[in-house]
């Protein structure tokens, strides 16, 4: 883990903003940004996952906002072969959805461990973000860990008006795309961020399977120790994502058999706001709703 310059701005809150490099095992390296409070040490370390094709600096202004009121240290950072961790054209990159939730999640926790050893742990993880601590050798050490539209999606499993949209994207518009240019362009996603053309296969065969990416447990996947995380698991749902309606939200519990799950959906006319979905639950439109995402574990 080395340390770096940071040339951005700042994220508007009373904080220090520290550039960092995360090493992987398998020598891969991800940029990463340190928030801890401007004065005095912090008193929890918290890892916070990205989406897929979100770049790290879209979480600056609430990781930011977390370091400033809970008094924490927060990491943030691109997954490889994306953002400031691309090593070149997205059409050469040979990233996996199980490659950013089972090893760059895992080096950004140990990275968090190696620097605060002292200090409680937890991981807050938007949707793929989610997805990855099941799979960790240090999920033990987590006493919280907060989800935000995270769970084990199928095409059909989406809103009636929805399906359509996403049996297009899985079966026809994706594919084609991703054959005829070797990515996965982001605009149809509606984020911009394009994808590797292996992340996007991967992606596509957990969510056109029932199982989910269980099919892969122990094959292309690690077979996860289930009984590891012990600790606090928060499922975050917004009431109108139409990518992980509610229902799929609540059914991710199953993946914690021996955690203390709660279940929370979040309403935005109960926030003020018209509209939140998928994506847009981090935004500083949403800023009224960061609260719920940040409460914190106990002891």
């Amino acid at each position: 883990m080395t340390d770096t310059t940071h040339q951005e701005g700042p994220a508007r809150e009373d904080v220090r903003d520290q550039g960092l490099t995360i090493d992987c095992p398998d020598g891969r390296q991800l940029a990463a940004r340190l928030f801890q409070p401007a004065q005095g040490a912090a008193t929890v370390a918290i890892a916070l996952h990205g989406a897929t094709g979100v770049p790290r600096d879209y979480y600056a202004r609430f990781a930011a906002w977390l370091a400033a009121h809970r008094r924490a240290a927060v990491l943030i950072y691109d997954y490889r072969d994306c953002g400031h961790s691309a090593r070149g054209p997205v059409r050469q990159a040979r990233a996996t959805m199980g490659d950013w939730a089972v090893i760059d999640q895992a080096a950004a926790l140990d990275c968090l461990i190696a620097r605060y050893p002292d200090l409680p742990l937890e991981v807050i993880g938007h949707s793929l973000g989610g997805m990855g601590l099941l799979f960790h050798a240090q999920a033990g050490r987590v006493r919280q860990m907060t989800t935000v539209c995270t769970g084990p999606d199928h095409w059909a499993r989406h809103p009636p008006h929805f399906i359509g949209k996403a049996m297009s994207f899985w079966f026809v518009l994706g594919p084609i795309a991703t054959a005829l240019l070797g990515y996965m362009p982001g605009r149809l996603l509606g984020q911009g961020a394009d994808l590797p053309a292996a992340a996007f296969w991967q992606w596509r065969r957990w969510c056109t399977r029932r199982a989910f990416h269980r099919a892969e447990w122990g094959r292309g996947l690690p077979q996860p120790d289930l009984s590891r995380m012990k600790g606090r698991v928060r499922l975050l749902a917004v009431a109108d994502d139409e990518m992980i309606p509610p229902a799929v939200v609540r059914d991710y519990a199953a993946f914690f058999p021996a955690a203390k799950v709660e279940h929370e959906v979040i309403d935005p006319k109960a926030a003020g706001l018209r509209t939140i979905g998928h994506l847009r639950v981090f935004s500083e439109r949403c800023r009224d709703v960061w609260p719920t995402l940040a409460v914190g574990g106990q002891g």
